[in-house]
């Protein structure tokens, strides 16, 4: 299956090397490109990419609000994956609360580049627990945490809210299957019914859903 990209940045050389670099690869086609957040909603309704490169910082329109506008429309709209110049921009969080599958750093190997636009294509967040963690770390120094809330969200089992705190602080599936002493199947399958109950697309959206409903703490430990 060919995965169909729209890269948006308002800096064209580099448009112009995504472009001609994911051009050699062979499951993968640049369908069209944007110079800001407004071109790329255009483009997106027009082309119907699969993935969507998204730059953050652009004229107009910056990605946060592409990116919302994009994931608002609801099915089938396309997958995003943020761009950004600094691993803890001050815009990446609101990015992943508007509905972003994950992040990459610009200047990433190009087999990670690939490797992200597989990953999101096929349904997963690019979100690795260490910048879970600094995201959540950097998003409670700027704003008041939430009170914690002691019951679980409505229909998760005792098991399932607490496999999304662990996941909302930034555990990897093996580190939560060795905490709970179970497998990582387990895991994967109560990490599903929890995304499905709380209609939630990704460990990104889990993650946000977690801290803004005040089932996780900064600072807590697992």
């Amino acid at each position: 299956m060919t995965v169909r990209l729209l890269i948006a940045d308002d800096q064209e050389l580099i448009r112009t090397g995504f472009r001609l670099f994911l051009g050699t690869q062979e499951d993968m086609e640049v369908v069209g490109e944007a110079a800001d957040g407004h071109e790329a909603l255009t483009q997106a309704a027009a082309l119907r990419p699969d993935v969507v490169l998204m730059d953050i910082r652009m004229p107009r329109m910056d990605g946060v609000e592409a990116t919302a506008r994009l994931t608002a429309a609801g099915p089938p709209s396309p997958r995003v994956l943020i761009l950004t110049t600094y691993d803890l921009d001050e815009y990446v969080f609101g990015a992943l609360r508007a509905g972003a599958s994950g992040f990459l750093l610009k200047d990433a190997p190009r087999a990670r580049l690939l490797e992200a636009i597989r990953v999101v294509h096929g349904g997963e967040a690019l979100l690795s627990p260490s910048i879970t963690r600094r995201l959540i770390e950097d998003y409670a120094g700027r704003a008041a945490p939430l009170r914690p809330r002691p019951e679980p969200p409505a229909g998760l089992t005792p098991r399932e809210r607490e496999i999304l705190l662990l996941v909302a602080r930034g555990m990897s599936n093996p580190e939560i299957a060795a905490h709970l002493v179970v497998t990582e199947a387990t895991v994967k399958s109560h990490i599903g019914s929890v995304f499905a109950k709380l209609h939630l697309r990704d460990r990104a959206q889990a993650v946000v859903f977690a801290y803004e409903n005040g089932l996780v703490v900064p600072g807590s430990s697992p």
